[in-house]
């Protein structure tokens, strides 16, 4: 998968169009954005493509849309989003 990394960093919302090894177009878009602790510019987006049919499916790019090339480090954040997502509203503040 490839993306077009762009200028400006990606907003919540935003949508990321990703091509496949196929060469197909898949839009993704930005669910989340997420803070690096260690690195004080850093950051993370994390993308959802909801098909219309079939499983969505989630990528972690850097924060404007380069695709991040550490698998481990990938799954890391979309594990932390996901943990994040599932607490209740009150747990979150």
């Amino acid at each position: 998968m490839s993306s077009e990394a762009g200028d400006e960093p990606l907003d919540v919302n935003d949508t990321l169009y990703v091509r496949t090894p196929g060469g197909e177009e898949l839009p993704f878009r930005v669910v989340a954005l997420l803070e690096d602790d260690e690195e004080e510019a850093s950051g993370y987006a994390v993308l959802l493509h909801e098909p219309q049919e079939g499983d969505e499916s989630f990528i972690v790019t850097d924060p404007y849309g380069k695709l991040l090339e550490d698998d481990a480090l990938a799954q890391e954040v979309l594990d932390d989003y996901l943990d994040f997502a599932d607490e209740p509203e009150d747990d979150k503040a």
